[in-house]
Order: structure tokens, then sequence, then C-alpha cells
């Protein structure tokens, strides 16, 4: 008997250590989650729905504390604050990872492979994405949940950003990874940053512009208080937030709590794409409305960048797990004819 309870009271231990443990005869789940957007943007707001949608699913089985604005850590931080136990989940995005495997670099953004949300939903969802990406994250002892990506992004400027020429000596915010590569080759001096110190350096001068957000996500960050300049439609970023637990979290939690947290993904990432359309389509009539300089490429100057980019990825997959997620990529990408 003595033994018995021994194992059991070890037991309880290792899934409260998890985060799941048994009340009322039901298992429940405890996480907590960052974030680096702000309560007051358009993704704070979805990230909120998510938490609402899961917990309602659950009948409160899956409890969530959410941290926002990256308040426990810094963004670049959360992946590891997630895997050593601070946190339970990062919910920023993968991107932000490329300094410990350029991988991580195409389980967040291609920069200008997919042309919409709905051609990289399509490789996660039937392209085995999911699959493909957990190959990476397992490895860091993380699981990657799911995406949500609210589309092209448009760059803030203090200076105008009509073409390919306007980025010589342009100083601007930059996430690290491939941004920086791919901006540098076009004469551009991107300075990597937190996502929280972009407005304070618009505003002093240190920077002329930034790689922030969608058009509604810039303005809920104010940065076009500040920089009357911006491109629409976006094309050069595209970047997939993403919902990763700690591993051993992850395999605690029973089967129904991993599907409700799966498919609540799946559909923050369909209503994510769609509000931002409709917002950013609206945000540009006032933005313009207001004096502020929108910009359309022309085909030819998308070209120089997208000529840019492949460049980038080739010299930017320098690891076996990099090279076989473009690779993975490129193949969607050709199947659809979404790229030659």
């Amino acid at each position: 008997m003595k033994l018995l309870k021994t194992a059991a009271t070890a037991a309880v231990a290792a899934a409260m250590v998890a985060g799941t443990a048994m009340a009322d005869g039901h298992a429940t789940t405890k996480l907590r989650i960052q974030t680096h957007f702000s309560p007051e943007t358009l993704s704070g707001k979805m990230a909120a729905k998510y938490i609402d949608d899961v917990q309602t699913m659950s009948n409160g089985e899956i409890a969530i504390e959410m941290f926002y604005s990256s308040s426990v850590v810094k963004s670049v931080e959360t992946f590891d604050a997630a895997a050593t136990g601070i946190l339970d989940c990062d919910m920023t995005g993968g991107a932000y990872q490329t300094g410990k495997n350029p991988a991580f670099q195409f389980a967040g953004d291609l920069m200008g492979g997919y042309q919409n949300p709905y051609q990289q939903m399509a490789w996660l969802l039937h392209g085995d994405g999911r699959a493909a990406l957990n190959q990476l994250y397992n490895g860091y002892d993380m699981e990657f949940i799911g995406w949500w990506i609210p589309g092209p992004e448009s760059l803030a400027s203090t200076s105008p950003i009509r073409n390919a020429e306007d980025f010589k000596d342009w100083k601007f915010r930059s996430p690290p990874g491939l941004a920086t590569k791919v901006f540098a080759a076009m004469g551009a001096s991107p300075i990597v940053m937190d996502f929280n110190e972009i407005f304070t350096a618009l505003e002093t001068g240190i920077i002329d512009g930034a790689d922030a957000a969608n058009l509604t996500n810039n303005v809920g960050l104010g940065l076009y208080d500040i920089a009357t300049h911006t491109n629409y439609p976006g094309f050069h970023s595209m970047p997939a937030d993403h919902l990763a637990c700690r591993k051993d979290v992850w395999d605690a939690m029973p089967d129904g709590h991993k599907r409700i947290m799966t498919v609540a993904m799946d559909s923050l990432a369909l209503h994510n794409a769609t509000i931002n359309e409709v917002q950013n389509a609206q945000t540009a009539k006032d933005l313009t409305a207001k004096g502020v300089n929108l910009y359309e490429w022309t085909p030819e100057d998308l070209q120089s960048y997208r000529d840019a980019v492949q460049v980038g990825w080739t010299e930017f997959a320098t690891t076996p797990e990099a090279k076989a997620l473009l690779e993975s990529h490129i193949a969607f990408l050709k199947n659809m004819g979404a790229m030659k």
C-alpha cells in the first residue's frame, strides 16, 4: 500500500509540474502564455478571443493566464522562457529564434514566398506543415501548436518608401533573421530591436522607419502618429505568429485539451486573416484621409525585392533543418503554381 501511495503521489506531482492536474474527476490544464502584442491592438484582441474560445470549449478545464506586451520577458526571450518553465507557452513568432537555428525563419516568415495567409495556411494544413515544423520545435523541447497570420505587412517610415531606391541608407527597425540580410542587400540599414522599443526609436530619430506589422496594427502601435509614409498593399513580409508550448506540458495534456487548443488555433487563423483584410482596407482609407502617404510598388520594384529574397533564402538555409523546411515550402509553392 505504501508503495502504491508513493507512486500515486509521484504521478500527481508530475502532472501538476506539466501544467495538468485532476479536479472533481476531470483533467484541468493551467497555462501561462506570453504574447508580444498589446491588448489594445487588433492582434491583442484576437489573442484574447483565442483564450475565451479555449476556456469556453473546455468548459473551464483549460485555464490560461495571458501576459501581453512581453510583460514577463522580452519578445525574443519568450520561447526560452516557455522551454525552461518560466512560462508554459510562447505566442510570439518562430522567426525570433533564428539565432538558435536559421530554420526558424522558415517557421515564421518566408518573406515574399506566399502572397496571402491562405496559401501559407494551406501548407500547414494540407502540406504536412505541422509535422515538418515539429521536426524542428521538438528538438528544442517545444511543441508547435498552430499559426495565425494577419497578412502582408506594411512598412512605416518618416521618409518616402516609393520604390527600391528609397531603401538606400534607410535606417529601420528590423526583426532578427532573414529580413536584415535582404534589406541590407538593397542598401538599407536594419537595426534589430524589441517590438516595444519601436515608437520611442522613431520619435527620437534613432530610426527612419520600422518593419513592425500591418497597417491596422501599426496604427495600434501609434507609428503613423510619427511616420507619415507607408506602403500598401504590403509585400515584403507576412510573419506567422505561432503558439508553441513546452513539450512536457503538451504531452501531459489530455487528447481532448490538445484538440481544443489546435482547432481553436485554426479558427483563430481564419478569423485573424479575414478581420485583418477587412480592417486594413478601412485603415488605408482612414490614413489617406489623415494625410499619410500610401505607396503601391510597381511590378518591376516588387520583382527586385523578390529576387533579393530568393537569393537570401538559399544563403540563409545553412542547416539541415533549414534546408528541409525551405525545400518543403518551395515544393508546395511550385505544386500550387505560385512559384516557378
